[in-house]
């Protein structure tokens, strides 16, 4: 699913959101969990998962054309991890009502 086709459905499913109201919460709700991010704190929505910022250590890996040495600095990534209710229903693979 692509935000637009989340905007779509979020407008469909909510008779009283406009396609535009809709963008907005969505936008909004992305631009918050980024703005946390950046800030470094942890999101979380319960059922659905957690976002966090790990930090991936300087390491050395090799160029597979050349065979060269290349030196990869240290660097901050963000990182989903599952809620349990997500991973159970994904995994029984019924969609919600």
């Amino acid at each position: 699913m692509t935000k637009s086709e989340l905007i779509e459905e979020l407008s469909y499913l909510n008779g009283m959101l406009s396609k535009k109201e809709s963008e907005l919460v969505v936008n909004t709700l992305l631009e918050s969990i980024r703005d946390a991010l950046v800030e470094g704190d942890r999101v979380e929505i319960r059922g659905f998962g957690s976002f966090t910022v790990r930090i991936r250590e300087a390491r050395e890996a090799r160029n597979p054309k050349s065979g060269e040495v290349v030196a990869i600095p240290a660097k901050k990534t963000a990182f989903f991890k599952t809620g349990k209710q997500l991973r159970e229903r994904v995994d029984k693979g019924k969609k919600a009502i």
